[in-house]
């Protein structure tokens, strides 16, 4: 441990928590000094096994900065909200989290807590500041997949499991639409935009060209007089993911943009083709050392929520071990107001169902046993604070 190094602590110990860990082992500025993981030391073969603790005490003594990338709210809550009360800034690479506690948390400390750049929501509030900077009006706020498959088999998941080298709930998540889901609302809540109403565009129309559906969700925030938070689902596979916006400019400033190959307009595409998570958390940390600004948050008052719904229909008494990535459920955005009894993807880790649910059904809080967490009761914080 080198004193003239900032000491990053790690809540996590998976495929982003590693990533980082590895990254940050290159940094003349940063050193990881701790990682806070539910594991054993042991059972954590690819990380130093002499900085894993299951402390949150040790978490917080051993840190200036904590990175936050479990994935599961119902455990990360608690120690991040442990961690904030000692001052300490937490930056997340979990939007899981955000959307479900993160409002909660953020009533702690105004500058303590932030999503990261590298995924994709982090990546659009960076490339939204840039945009304003340079005059743009954003209308979209974008991310990009190539696949969608709201009940795949647990065959398929497992292949792509392995072939990608991510944990079978992770690469379900992606396939069904969970995930996406989730990013998109953190966008929606943090960048102040709106979802489509009758939910997101891109769950509901395949387009042949990136650019094609890109310009038709601008057409309809346009002709709606709303931002709007969405996807494009196009055909060619091969292209690599990453996020965009569509924007409008100055009529005055339109031959400049034709001249810089952007088009005739209205709507210009401002893309950036790619989003590195892990490597790109340590731009966050650094801002917020700094600086103290946060790039990204759920804010104080969210409007939207990811609701869970049955993908097949489930039994009295089951047990769900976890909503986001299940083969029961997957999520959509769901505006708070309209349905406040319905339970949020994050709050979903070891339930019961206490009635038959069939398929299609949206899981209501009526429906499940729920264990008592802080994340459950962060999330009745926020919907009085909505109430209020």
């Amino acid at each position: 441990m080198e004193k003239n190094r900032i000491n990053v602590g790690i809540i996590g110990t998976g495929f982003i928590a590693t990533g980082l860990y590895y990254s940050i082992m290159q940094s003349s500025e940063l050193q990881v000094t701790v990682i806070r993981s539910r594991r054993k030391a042991e059972e954590c073969i690819n990380l130093n096994k002499e900085l894993i603790t299951n402390s949150d005490q040790e978490l917080i003594e051993k840190s200036d900065i904590v990175v936050e990338c479990s994935g599961n709210p119902v455990y990360a809550t608690p120690i991040v909200r442990k961690v904030m009360e000692a001052g300490i800034q937490v930056v997340t690479m979990d939007s899981e989290l955000q959307i479900t506690t993160g409002s909660y948390l953020k009533q702690i400390g105004k500058n303590l807590l932030t999503e990261a750049e590298g995924d994709q929501p982090g990546c659009l509030a960076a490339l939204k500041k840039e945009a304003l900077e340079m005059g743009f009006f954003p209308l979209v706020y974008g991310n990009i997949k190539g696949f969608l498959n709201y009940n795949p088999t647990m065959e398929d998941m497992k292949f792509w499991s392995k072939k990608n080298g991510i944990s079978l709930n992770q690469v379900t998540s992606f396939t069904d639409g969970t995930k996406i889901s989730i990013e998109q609302v953190l966008v929606a809540n943090g960048l102040k935009a709106d979802i489509a109403k009758g939910g997101m565009i891109g769950f509901k129309r395949t387009f042949e060209t990136f650019e094609n559906g890109a310009i038709e969700l601008a057409k309809y925030a346009d002709r709606n007089n709303v931002q709007i938070s969405d996807f494009v689902m196009y055909r060619n596979k091969e292209r690599h993911p990453g996020v965009f916006l569509v924007c409008k400019h100055q009529k005055i400033q339109s031959a400049y943009l034709e001249y810089y190959k952007m088009g005739k307009g209205p709507f210009y595409i401002l893309e950036k083709p790619f989003h590195l998570c892990h490597l790109e958390i340590i731009k966050t940390i650094k801002e917020m050392l700094h600086n103290k600004r946060p790039l990204l948050t759920n804010g104080i008052s969210p409007k939207y929520s990811v609701k869970m719904i049955a993908k097949i229909d489930i039994p009295v008494d089951t047990t769900i071990n976890y909503g986001i990535g299940s083969f029961l459920l997957r999520g959509e955005p769901i505006e708070i107001k309209s349905d406040i009894e319905h339970v949020p993807a994050g709050l979903i880790f070891n339930v019961k169902t206490k009635k038959a649910i069939k398929a299609g059904q949206t899981i209501h809080f009526n429906d499940i046993i729920l264990p008592e967490s802080e994340a459950y009761k962060a999330w009745i914080n926020t919907l009085k604070t909505l109430k209020s």
